[in-house]
C-alpha cells in the first residue's frame, strides 16, 4: 500500500516553524464531544419526548457541521465527510469504554480498546491530511507487526507546538 510520508512532511513544516497541530487536534476532540452531544440529545428526546432535546440536537449538529468543515475538505467525490464524523465518534466511544474497563480493573482489555480508539483517530487524520509531497515507499508488514495507521503517524500527533 502506498502511504504518505507523514513524519517527513511534518518535520519539514516544523523546521519552518509553521505547524500548530494542537489547534486541529483540540478541534477534533471538540468535534468528538459534539457528536456525543447529538447522540445524548437524541436519546434524551426518545426517553422524554421533550422537544427541547431536539432543539439542542439541531443547534449542536449545525455547530458540528460548521466546525468539521475546518478540518475536513470536500475536494473529491469520496465519503470523507461522513467517514470523518463516524471515525471521530467511534474513536470517542471506544475511548469511553476503555476508561470504564480500566476503572473496573480490566487493564489488558482497556489497553486493547485504547489502541483501537487510537487507530480510528489515526485513520481520521490519514484521510484528512493533505501534504504536498507523497512518499512512493511501500510499507511492508511482517506477520508479527501490527498493521495500523496510528503507528505510522504517532509522531505527527506528538509534535504539537504549544
Amino acid at each position: 500500500m502506498k502511504v504518505i510520508n507523514f513524519i517527513k512532511s511534518v518535520q519539514e513544516v516544523k523546521e519552518k516553524n509553521e505547524l500548530d497541530i494542537s489547534k486541529d487536534q483540540d478541534l477534533s476532540i471538540g468535534l468528538m464531544n459534539l457528536v456525543s452531544l447529538e447522540e445524548h440529545s437524541f436519546f434524551s428526546y426518545a426517553k422524554t419526548q421533550d422537544d427541547k432535546f431536539l432543539e439542542v440536537l439541531d443547534t449542536v449538529r449545525e455547530l458540528r457541521k460548521k466546525l468539521l468543515a475546518k478540518i475536513v475538505k470536500k475536494a473529491d467525490d469520496s465519503e470523507t465527510w461522513c467517514m470523518s464524523k463516524h471515525l471521530l465518534a467511534s474513536s470517542m466511544r471506544l475511548y469511553e469504554v476503555a476508561n470504564r474497563l480500566f476503572h473496573e480493573g480490566k487493564e489488558k482489555e482497556a489497553k486493547e480498546m485504547y489502541n483501537d480508539s487510537a487507530e480510528l483517530y489515526g485513520l481520521f487524520w490519514k484521510i484528512n491530511n493533505n501534504p504536498s509531497e507523497k512518499d512512493e515507499q511501500t510499507i511492508k508488514y511482517s506477520k508479527n507487526e501490527k498493521k495500523g495507521i496510528f503507528a505510522s503517524i504517532k509522531k505527527l500527533l506528538e509534535c504539537c507546538k504549544e
